[in-house]
């Protein structure tokens, strides 16, 4: 039990600041908007961490990826397996949201965003993967361009071998830094994000909560759903009915030590000892699971979704225009990625899609309660989604005859 809360307690505090916030709104009205300095200072030193953590985090993952030309094949259905299975629990979400869809004009009338903002054109599509000039890198609003650039530098230190050997170092030494840093920065978090809420509150009244409501409720929603039912359907594509039997007999221990635990990292050892189980090859086993541990992310998926969803119902904008759902799954995707190895990795996804659609800071709290509140369920999508995963690549790899294949050799 005393695991459980200690696990849990960053969350715990996030939202007690938030409450504690919220009714500070209620009470003083409009008088706590003196508040919204302290929130500001939480979210600038975000913001300003925010590009050299990520930046580190991706460049080192990439220049520390050796040996992975030997399994290419492993590697290439992995990738697939990844990217298709987190872009379905988002095109899951986003359906939902069509059928459940959330009041458009929220405190649209407080949070006004330029609608040409909105509107991509050639320019802004060219200024979103791209900059003019390096120092334009270190700002927020070219985070995907600078994404883009880490990885190239991250590839550009992987061939060349011993002679960026120094330069590796630096980069893992730079991202072990930032990660510091930015646990550092969240420390005081409930009160920045406390002070945020009573600003927020004070100015758009109760209709806040009902909205946070409805998102949550199809949050969880979709989740389980997914859980329960497209996890399924990928254990029989990955061997039949012995892969849904197989799958389901060993997921308990590993559900039960994502939601114990609230880490995919945490869960990785569950993971291993389960895929052995389920008939996975040690190999592919080995690759999959603390890969997918890092990068393979379905909950974090339908949290990015949720996000976007209420955050563009906060400022009156729709979700439903192809434009906005295209960079929503390509977001979707890049949060997977990110978040892994980055303490707090939801909040650098955030920014991400902030900056991405050109939503001004006060787009960050709404997303950031979104995130805490949902983040138990994710947990449980994001780890137990990697041993499925596990059993796709075995089907892709040997073929669909893998299982039983395998338990043959095990009678053997």
């Amino acid at each position: 039990m005393s695991n459980w809360v200690k696990n849990y307690s960053g969350m715990f505090w996030l939202i007690a600041g938030i409450v504690t916030g919220s009714v500070a709104g209620v009470i003083f009205g409009k008088q706590a908007e003196i508040l919204k300095p302290v929130g500001d200072i939480f979210l600038n030193l975000l913001f300003v961490a925010v590009i050299p953590l990520v930046f580190f985090a991706i460049s080192s993952a990439i220049a520390n990826l050796h040996g992975a030309q030997k399994l290419s094949r492993i590697m290439g259905i992995m990738a697939a397996v990844f990217v298709g299975t987190v872009i379905v629990a988002a095109l899951l979400t986003i359906v939902s949201f069509w059928l459940f869809p959330i009041n458009q004009h929220v405190g649209s009338e407080i949070m006004n965003v330029d609608a040409n903002k909105q509107k991509l054109t050639g320019d802004q599509i060219t200024q979103i993967f791209t900059t003019g000039e390096f120092y334009q890198l270190l700002s927020r609003k070219n985070m995907l361009a600078m994404i883009i650039f880490a990885i190239l530098v991250g590839f550009g230190t992987l061939h060349a071998g011993e002679d960026g050997k120094p330069f590796r170092q630096f980069l893992n030494s730079g991202n072990e830094v930032f990660k510091k840093v930015f646990v550092i920065i969240m420390k005081p978090a409930p009160i920045g994000l406390g002070a945020y809420f009573a600003y927020q509150v004070a100015v758009f009244g109760p209709s806040l909560f009902g909205t946070y409501a409805h998102t949550l409720g199809i949050g969880y929603g979709v989740s389980l759903f997914y859980y329960a039912v497209f996890y399924t359907l990928y254990a029989f594509i990955a061997g039949g009915i012995t892969g849904i039997r197989k799958y389901w007999k060993n997921n308990i221990i590993p559900s039960a030590t994502a939601v114990g635990t609230c880490s995919s990292i945490a869960t990785i050892p569950a993971n291993l000892d389960a895929a052995k189980k389920m008939g996975i090859s040690d190999v592919i086993a080995g690759i999959t699971i603390p890969l997918g541990g890092t990068l393979h992310k379905d909950g974090s998926s339908v949290s990015s979704i949720l996000k976007m969803a209420v955050v563009f119902a906060m400022f009156g904008k729709s979700f439903n225009s192809p434009e906005a759902i295209g960079i929503a799954l390509a977001m979707t995707v890049l949060v997977s990625m990110v978040e892994g190895g980055i303490p707090n990795g939801g909040y650098v996804g955030e920014m991400l899609f902030i900056s991405a659609y050109g939503f001004p800071p006060e787009a960050l709290p709404p997303a950031i309660i979104i995130g805490t509140l949902i983040d138990p369920v994710a947990t449980l999508l994001n780890a137990t989604g990697d041993t499925v995963a596990a059993m796709l690549v075995n089907r892709f790899v040997e073929g669909k005859n893998w299982l039983k294949a395998r338990e043959l050799n095990l009678e053997e």
